[in-house]
């Protein structure tokens, strides 16, 4: 317990002076990308689940 609190502190620092150095638009950047290419996954399990439903019933005719 007492490694994972240290890491994190030592985590939290590393990025307070990444921040310091480049500012917030590193980091803005990796959210907007993350969001994106969690958006398209998203779309893609949906729309493949109702392509499955779609072809599941035009087998039964």
């Amino acid at each position: 317990m007492e490694y994972g609190h240290t890491a994190l502190l030592a985590a939290a620092e590393f990025a307070e002076l990444a921040a310091e150095d480049q500012g917030p638009g590193t980091t803005l950047r990796i959210v907007l990308v993350a969001s994106l290419v969690g958006a398209a996954l998203l779309a893609w399990l949906l729309l493949r689940g109702y392509r499955r439903d779609a072809d599941d019933d035009r087998d039964d005719t």
